[in-house]
């Protein structure tokens, strides 16, 4: 049966899977609805017919309803309860409404059971589906005992045709479970990089301050010890104290700004690998080798907020990353095709921000939307 874990529903690709996992059951299951409405062209009874009309469609809202739990992962688990137990109770209503169709003429009671066979691996696990299987070959057998028609035929019909729909079934569900696994295994390695890159930081910044901070605890120290007895060396270690703490201070700054030395190359390969691990095609030409640090690093600050609008933001298929150099101008271009109503826009936070630093180091921030591409385009300008 599908996981219920919770899946992401804007996720474009996974939605049209679903789709076409759904049409293609929905087709091989409707098939053995549609032959059990032959034989109401073989009923005279007008009675017997609307009874029957009324079980057959009956049988393929449930069924229907069924199959949409069965490739819904989100759907909450009473509704899923919901739909087993109605088409429980419809398949046993038909046995009354449908098993006088054309009694002994058509076995139009065996392809329900038929149908109902093949609904059975979607509905319970295998010794249920089973127990199903053989519950539907008994009746049948005693339908078309009771009708007048061949039980061998009725047993064909119901156990043949619908092992193979199971079968069908069964693979088409399984092969939708993987596609909902995989890509709940993309959206936890995403997380994950972003873990180990937080954890990649915090570590630099233990190791900027460890020393410093350990340093300036040992100076204020000696400073507290000297200052009954030796009041102008521990004016000196006081300073020395201040001077390490303003020093520590800088340094986290540039930390926090660009990891003290950006390699741009770097970011733009930890960006991409983060996209493509949520399933996003990223395509990323390498970016100029002349560029300054600088440069490098307001160009570092854009990608990784236009990389995170892309995954929070977006239903993006593919993302292009492109950064070339211009004479005194280097400049950066981030587009997805998963803009929407609710994605980043010129009034985001995140992107503001980054176009008043770009305002303040002289370069701008531009972003437009057409149709459903995004596109982030950032400029700065490069010292000779």
């Amino acid at each position: 049966m599908t996981s219920e874990a919770a899946t992401p529903r804007a996720d474009r690709r996974l939605l049209r899977a679903r789709r076409a996992t759904l049409l293609s059951l929905a087709l091989g299951m409707w098939a053995t609805v549609l032959l059990p409405a032959a034989g109401l062209s073989r009923e005279p009874d007008v009675g017997r017919v609307a009874l029957g009309a009324v079980g057959i469609l009956a049988f393929a809202a449930t069924q229907t309803a069924v199959l949409y739990a069965a490739v819904t992962p989100w759907l909450a688990q009473r509704w899923r309860r919901r739909a087993h137990v109605g088409l429980a109770v419809v398949a046993v209503l038909t046995v009354p409404l449908v098993a006088p169709v054309a009694a002994g003429a058509w076995p139009t009671w065996a392809w329900l059971g038929a149908s109902l066979v093949g609904m059975a691996p979607l509905v319970v696990r295998l010794p249920a589906a089973l127990a199903v299987t053989a519950g539907a070959l008994l009746v049948s057998a005693a339908v078309a005992w009771w009708t007048g028609g061949s039980v061998g035929r009725s047993l064909a019909v119901t156990g043949g045709v619908g092992v193979g729909v199971a079968a069908v079934n069964r693979f088409q569900v399984w092969f939708w479970d993987l596609l909902v696994e995989a890509r709940q295994g993309q959206a936890a390695q995403g997380r994950l990089a972003a873990a180990e890159e937080r954890l990649r930081f915090a570590r630099d910044v233990h190791d900027l301050l460890g020393h410093s901070l350990t340093v300036i605890a040992l100076k204020a120290e000696l400073a507290a010890r000297l200052a009954p007895v030796d009041p102008v060396r521990a004016g000196r270690e006081a300073a020395e104290v201040q001077r390490l703490a303003a020093s520590a201070l800088a340094e986290v700054r540039e930390s926090v700004h660009g990891y003290r030395a950006v390699d741009l190359g770097e970011q733009v390969a930890a960006v991409a690998e983060v996209l493509r691990s949520c399933g996003v095609r990223c395509t990323v030409p390498s970016p100029p080798v002349d560029l300054p640090q600088p440069a490098a690093t307001e160009l570092a600050a854009v990608l990784r907020e236009a990389g995170t609008n892309v995954l929070r933001h977006s239903r993006a298929d593919w993302c292009r990353i492109h950064i070339d150099r211009e004479g005194n101008v280097a400049r950066m271009t981030v587009a997805n095709d998963g803009a929407d109503e609710s994605g980043p826009d010129e009034h985001s936070h995140g992107l503001r921000g980054l176009a008043d630093r770009l305002a303040a180091a002289g370069g701008e921030l531009r972003t437009r939307r057409q149709d459903a591409v995004f596109t982030v385009e950032a400029t700065v300008p490069v010292s000779s």
